[in-house]
């Protein structure tokens, strides 16, 4: 990781130089064109599929009048960002670009401007348009925790109108920060609203990932369990600390619930694959491939992730609490990605991963942040203090020490052993507790032992169409952090 940061300058200087080079001109650029710029620039430089894009060439702009007359045409930098991506939809399901950096930078860190209210949103069973949302969970001391919301609520009525596929994200995601919600009877998947409603107001809230952490004893087994909702590097000591808790409770296995969990740092999905593991230490926990330029400015190792048993994150140094657990359980929905994906894919090279839930999003592709400066860093000389834009571009694919990965998603019994199971949105249960079916079934699982691949029982009623994690600012994001400290 570190040896990313020191090719980069190395990089900034020999990649700028197919506009630096090229000459000046009179020409007096205004903030859009320099947004534009910067946006060619750092997709020039680091884009994963620069080289597929034919206006991302090195040569595409004789000088800059060329390139500023360009852009000048787009209606915005959003639709410059887009212009320039590889099929986006298709190809880059996953770059973007946003114009507060500031907002993006805290949604790493789970801070975000939020009800508390964290829910999924599915379609009625009849066929109909109709929508649905069903609440996954409620942050603590949240406007949803203190007006009563609970896991298992259902609502299908939002200021007063009934939420379909062309409304849910007018309605559920626009600017304002309030909106009240009916709730509704299930009703076999078509919810009859009760006339129970209740008005929820956002504010900025963070929110920690680590969500519950507890022992359960089953039998003569002592079990650990945490629910983890987001990679965040800001939470590494209280992860470590959670797994500091686990050791000295000598537990003999660990179910880690990633349902929720849309993914965040690569550096933390390693720290808690050390954590899990141990006896791995520096070995390979992770490969990365970028673009050729990339590549081909830097040593091959810059490209390893390694696992570690130290948490050296600029803001803590302390040493990994490692289990050396040789098998894991994981808890995985059509919500799991990125990071979470990445840890399974990573341990599954060296021990034994077993999965309850439904099949992964399939995201094995990361980012980094960029932003307007020299060095297109956050650090970098001369941050443009005229606009708050960054990208956040896919620049790399991952893949474990056996250059796998599955673009195509985990599928418990199928890709790994496991066990198909999902959530009855007309039965969530309490998370971290038996009456989870989810949460149940991994217990069964475990001791029963049961070894049989491709276990079904208990298919998707209804998927998923949206969910709020996905509104947010970082959504499914995986992501390296460049910063000289790594």
């Amino acid at each position: 990781m570190k040896r990313i940061i020191q090719f980069s300058l190395l990089l900034i200087v020999i990649l700028l130089n197919s506009c630096e080079d090229k000459k000046f001109s009179h020409f007096e650029p205004t903030i859009n064109d320099d947004i534009n710029y910067f946006i060619w620039k750092g997709l020039n430089a680091y884009y994963l599929w620069q080289k597929d894009v034919p206006d991302l060439a090195d040569n595409r702009f004789a000088d800059f009048d060329e390139l500023y007359t360009h852009y000048s045409g787009f209606s915005s930098p959003e639709s410059v960002f887009n212009s320039l991506l590889n099929q986006p939809g298709t190809i880059d399901k996953y770059s973007w670009i946003v114009d507060d950096y500031i907002a993006l930078e805290n949604s790493f860190q789970g801070i975000n401007l939020s009800n508390g209210m964290e829910f999924g949103l599915v379609k009625y069973t009849n066929g109909s348009s109709n929508v649905f949302g069903y609440v996954r969970y409620v942050i603590p001391n949240s406007d949803a925790f203190r007006k009563g919301i609970t896991r298992g609520m259902i609502f299908n009525i939002v200021d007063g109108t009934q939420l379909t596929l062309s409304n849910y994200k007018n309605l559920l995601f626009n600017n304002n920060t309030n909106y009240s919600i009916e709730l509704a009877d299930y009703n076999n998947g078509n919810p009859i609203g009760n006339n129970n409603t209740i008005s929820l107001d956002k504010t900025q809230l963070q929110e920690n990932p680590i969500a519950i952490s507890k022992i359960i004893n089953d039998g003569n087994k002592k079990i650990g369990y945490l629910m983890y909702n987001q990679f965040s590097s800001s939470f590494d000591a209280e992860l470590n600390a959670v797994f500091n808790n686990f050791k000295s409770e000598n537990i003999n296995e660990l179910i880690i619930d990633l349902r929720y969990n849309g993914g965040g740092s690569v550096r933390t999905a390693t720290y808690l694959g050390s954590m899990i593991t141990g006896q791995y230490n520096d070995d390979t926990f992770s490969k990365q491939v970028w673009n050729r330029k990339v590549q081909e400015a830097s040593d091959p190792s810059s490209f390893i992730n390694k696992f570690t048993n130290k948490i050296n994150n600029g803001l803590v140094n302390e040493t990994i609490n490692s289990l050396g657990l040789t098998k894991i359980y994981f808890i995985v929905t059509g919500s799991s990605a990125s990071a979470s994906e990445l840890v399974i894919n990573s341990l599954s090279s060296y021990i034994d991963v077993r999965l309850v839930g439904t099949k992964t999003v399939g995201k094995q592709v990361g980012s980094i942040t960029i932003y307007d400066s020299d060095n297109l860093k956050r650090n970098g000389n001369n941050l443009n203090p005229n606009h708050n834009y960054a990208m956040q571009p896919l620049v790399l694919e991952i893949s474990n020490k056996d250059n796998q990965n599955h673009p195509e998603g985990f599928t418990p019994g199928v890709t790994l052993p496991g066990i198909v199971f999902a959530e009855n949105y007309n039965n969530l249960g309490v998370l971290g507790e038996r009456s989870d079916p989810l949460l149940n079934r991994t217990l069964t699982y475990i001791s029963t032992n049961a070894r049989m691949n491709n276990i079904k029982e208990q298919e998707v009623i209804s998927k998923e169409i949206y969910s709020s994690k996905l509104a947010m600012p970082t959504s499914n994001n995986m992501y390296i952090e460049l910063k000289e400290d790594l």
